[in-house]
């Protein structure tokens, strides 16, 4: 059982990880916010069929439960996404992914801030601190041009994790019944409608699409290998293994953004890059040291 949960969790951290990277590669043959829309109406309707066939009820009942679908759309699905994609323009598979990696750090924050059993201790806000350095090592800013392109996309994605965070927090003070497979079906054929919108918002059109082979290909594995099955062997490791391991695939993920994006791409990691994604770790290991110590001892 210890082998398959690793073979898992490596194949999710790789499968999630170059998911950065056929971000990147089909953004040269798609609008940002349209690609997202369209990696999320094919991975909604996969979604909804898994929900159909493996759990007792395919869709919400009652205001709660709609509450939760409403959260995960606007904040998990089309807030995430739209801003992910926007800012993978200007950077980096691996660059993005780090960023991203703040996730679960910045999850623990506002699950303090929002949550009443939560308290985040001087350690933990010393984390909080570190992260945050990291990303900023990561981004090095030139104080003369805070407004320079790769600046402004790593802003954006920052933004976007921020959104994740809080949508996650957000969703776990909403307590129902609804099968989680449910609630991320629903969630991604709300958040694929709101990013339709946005993307009509903002003037992109299906005819500046070039539909090519690789096109085709960026969108597949996004909507099908990424999200539908990367999401079933999520949902598998987190009821066997439990949420502070499964977090570790965040810090798992950049390793294979920045490989594959290396030999896709010819993305070559910066030492910026390197120390970046050290800081964040070390972010994650103080706000977790007490859950990984149990975990270890």
């Amino acid at each position: 059982m210890r082998f398959r949960n690793a073979v898992l969790f490596v194949v999710l951290a790789a499968v999630w990880g170059s998911a950065f990277t056929a971000i990147k590669a089909g953004l040269s043959y798609f609008p940002p916010v349209l690609f997202a829309a369209f990696r999320y109406d094919l991975a909604g309707v996969i979604m909804l069929g898994y929900a159909a066939y493996a759990t007792n009820r395919w869709r919400p009942r009652g205001r709660e439960e709609w509450v939760v679908v409403g959260i995960g759309g606007v904040f998990l699905i089309a807030a995430y996404h739209a801003l992910l994609f926007v800012g993978e323009q200007g950077t980096t598979s691996a660059a993005a992914a780090i960023v991203v990696s703040l996730s679960p750090i910045l999850t623990t924050a506002f699950a303090r801030g929002l949550l009443p059993d939560e308290r985040l201790t001087p350690v933990g806000v010393a984390g909080l601190l570190v992260g945050f350095v990291g990303v900023v090592i990561l981004s090095d800013p030139d104080p003369s041009n805070l407004t320079d392109s790769r600046t402004i996309s790593l802003f954006l994605i920052f933004l976007a994790t921020c959104a994740f965070a809080l949508g996650s927090v957000l969703t776990r003070r909403q307590e129902t019944a609804l099968p989680i497979e449910t609630m991320e079906a629903w969630s991604m054929v709300l958040g694929a409608a709101l990013m339709h919108g946005a993307s009509f918002g903002l003037a992109e059109s299906a005819a500046e699409i070039e539909w090519t082979a690789e096109a085709i290909l960026a969108l597949f594995y996004l909507a099908v290998v990424a999200s539908a099955i990367g999401f079933l062997i999520y949902f598998d490791l987190l009821d066997r293994l439990g949420p502070i391991e499964i977090n570790l695939v965040s810090y798992a993920a950049p390793i294979a953004a920045a490989v594959t994006g290396l030999i896709v791409l010819g993305e070559t990691p910066t030492v910026a890059t390197a120390a970046g994604f050290g800081c964040i770790l070390c972010g994650f290991a103080l706000i977790k040291r007490r859950a990984i110590r149990s975990r270890l001892f």
